[in-house]
């Protein structure tokens, strides 16, 4: 675990880095209007044996709120590539729904697609939504979750939010208490974080958690970092490893 630090060149730095993390954000939204992906698989994800994945567990991608899965496109090439088959929730659209609604959907979709053995690879409220499914009866299909930035305790800007679906990050909403309360699944997520994030000041640290924090700043932008990847990747891979282990 490595200590809450300020970014790197104080108030000016951050400025630019919030700035440069809203581009890269809207600039994916836009991607997903003009050009959809569609979801890698170990031929397009360049694996070794194209077109058939390797044995590895299954990935079930978990956007953040107002986003699609291919927020999480960087992650989710380098997973197949790695030879895990990667599946997203279409219900979830673009994640506007409370998180215990959201939660349903995905329970759902593993239910009817019968995935089981499968990591949770979520950003932002996905994290919350993933908990969500861990405390539920769908977790045993689940070897754990990989959270990258997710409020686990909420964002004080929250309150200040126009939007209601945004105000429910608030650390005073019911929901998230009550979420953060549960502390017996935590041990079964990996909080991955950068050091500054705008939009969680409290950073996406979860107690009982296995917490890496990166040296990284912006919320959207790390998303596509290579040192981000290279974590999500092999903390999936040592989830896995875990439970091959038991």
């Amino acid at each position: 675990m490595t200590a809450r630090r300020r970014a790197p060149g104080g108030a000016l730095a951050r400025l630019g880095a919030r700035a440069a993390d809203y581009a890269w954000a809207a600039h994916r939204q836009l991607r997903h209007v003009v050009r959809r992906p569609a979801l890698p698989t170990a031929a397009t994800g360049g694996g070794v044996d194209a077109g058939v994945d390797g044995g590895r567990a299954p990935v079930v991608l978990l956007p953040g709120i107002y986003e699609t899965w291919e927020f999480l496109e960087a992650a989710a090439t380098a997973l197949a590539r790695a030879g895990h088959p990667v599946h997203a929730v279409p219900g979830l659209k673009h994640n506007a729904r409370p998180v215990p609604e959201s939660a349903d959907i995905v329970i759902e979709h593993l239910e009817r697609t019968g995935l089981r053995g499968a990591v949770l690879v979520a950003h932002s409220k996905g994290g919350l939504i993933g908990k969500q499914v861990l405390l539920s009866p769908a977790s045993d299909r689940l070897l754990g979750m990989v959270a990258i930035a997710t409020p686990f305790t909420g964002s004080r800007w929250a309150r200040y939010m126009l939007s209601q679906a945004l105000r429910s990050f608030d650390p005073r909403d019911p929901v998230l208490l009550a979420l953060a309360g549960e502390l017996i699944v935590n041990e079964h997520i990996t909080a991955v974080y950068p050091r500054f994030d705008p939009h969680i000041p409290e950073t996406g640290r979860l107690p009982g958690a296995r917490n890496v924090e990166l040296p990284l700043s912006g919320h959207f932008r790390p998303l596509a970092h290579p040192l981000l990847v290279d974590t999500v990747v092999r903390e999936v891979a040592r989830v896995e490893a875990e439970h091959a282990v038991t």
